[in-house]
């Protein structure tokens, strides 16, 4: 599994980067966390507000920090 974090390297990027890596081990998921700094790659994905938040190549969220809950829901089958 692979999980992208989108954003220029911001207090909420990193956030969200720490509640995904968080949210993956709670689970058991060997996830690994990439970011994305690229703004012509972000933006390839629709997203015009970061962070987002892709997950084996779909975006799941832009634009706000998730909860390690949050991304647990996302993350389970």
């Amino acid at each position: 599994m692979i999980i992208k974090i989108l954003g220029s390297g911001c207090k909420k990027c990193v956030t969200l980067g720490n509640n995904a890596k968080a949210a993956a081990e709670a689970m058991g998921k060997d996830a690994e966390i990439v970011k994305v700094t690229d703004f012509a790659q972000i933006a390839g994905y629709g997203v015009m507000s970061t962070p987002g938040l892709v997950i084996d190549e779909k975006l799941a969220a832009s634009g706000k920090v998730l909860s390690v809950a949050e991304i647990s829901a996302l993350l389970s089958p």
